[in-house]
């Protein structure tokens, strides 16, 4: 463990980028969440239809969409489990895999996401993407790739 002395502490610069960060994060993502209720979709259940909505045959092996929305394999499962019941996916066995599960979007999930996607983009617009001029949108994209590109080789992914 490191010592007080040893600490490298951040900069006031530093710590008012961060807490900036943390507290957009927070406010946007609060946001965006209140603009898909009305839709009775949480911004998990939006990430999931999405996901699936782009991929091959529009499923994906539950290990799968667990890693690409960053969600537990329980915490996965309860959430698909909600999101069948209200007919957005439904789950199939994976015939080369006794042990594996797909989650497919329905009809009625993939209309959903017809439905919902031009008011969240309108949301995302209005939220994030409008409040920032063209070229800070690229300097932004600059600036997070290498983060993002780091905590995704820590979690083993390229």
């Amino acid at each position: 463990m490191e010592t007080e002395t040893a600490t490298h502490w951040l900069t006031d610069a530093e710590q008012c980028a961060w807490r900036t960060h943390l507290e957009v994060n927070r406010l946007l993502t609060y946001q965006l969440e209140k603009d898909l209720q009305p839709f009775g979709l949480t911004i998990n259940d939006y990430e999931i239809l999405v996901n699936l909505s782009e991929s091959d045959e529009m499923r994906m092996r539950m290990s799968d969409l667990a890693a690409a929305t960053l969600q537990s394999k329980s915490r996965l499962s309860h959430q698909i489990t909600r999101m069948e019941n209200a007919d957005l996916v439904r789950r199939e066995n994976c015939e080369s895999d006794r042990r594996g599960l797909f989650a497919v979007l329905t009809a009625h999930g993939l209309e959903t996401m017809r439905k919902v996607s031009p008011h969240h983009v309108a949301s995302v617009r209005k939220h994030f993407i409008d409040l920032l001029s063209p070229d800070a949108l690229a300097d932004l994209e600059t600036a997070l790739k290498p983060i993002a590109q780091h905590l995704r080789g820590q979690r083993g992914r390229p």
